[in-house]
């Protein structure tokens, strides 16, 4: 997006012909909507109120629609996250093997409780519901890369190289 709309408060897609390829997939313009919600997120890092307004109209719906299906899904984001998004696995088999000392680790190494970001922006810590690696508990996701059989001396390690 242009320095000159975003400080006007608008948004813009960063490639229109992505936008346009995803909306001819679909009959049916609403379909749109979650891809174009993947795509706002990857090119913003979170959904923004404009870009909720703006895919709203691309799909014909009231922002209210938009909204909804952002609610349900808590892989959006509607909140500027950290560089480094740390999602710590607390599901039952993670949490039996230390993964609630792993995140109780990273409150008191980072200082921010869960759903917080570090005062410089570089790590929020989020708690997910099953991240899907139960045989290698405990694990974090940071951002889309899997840190397996973690202990708090392999995770300080780990979050100290992050540039």
């Amino acid at each position: 997006m242009s320095e000159k709309n975003r400080s006007k408060g608008l948004f813009e897609f960063a490639n229109p012909s992505r936008v346009e390829r995803i909306l001819s997939r679909y009959p049916d313009k609403r379909s749109a909507t979650l891809p174009l919600l993947h795509l706002v997120q990857s090119q913003e890092g979170y959904i923004t109120p404009v870009a909720i307004e703006v895919i709203a109209q691309l799909v014909d719906v009231h922002p209210s629609e938009i909204m909804d299906t952002l609610s349900f899904y808590t892989l959006f984001s509607t909140e500027p996250k950290g560089k480094y998004l740390l999602q710590v696995c607390q599901t039952l088999s993670c949490s039996l093997n230390g993964a609630d000392e792993l995140a109780d680790h990273v409150c008191r190494k980072l200082d921010i409780q869960p759903g917080e970001t570090t005062e410089d922006g570089k790590f929020t810590l989020m708690k997910a519901e099953c991240l899907g690696s139960c045989d290698t508990a405990p694990v974090i996701l940071i951002n889309s890369d899997y840190h397996e059989r973690l202990t708090a001396e392999k995770l300080d390690k780990l979050l100290d190289s992050l540039p």
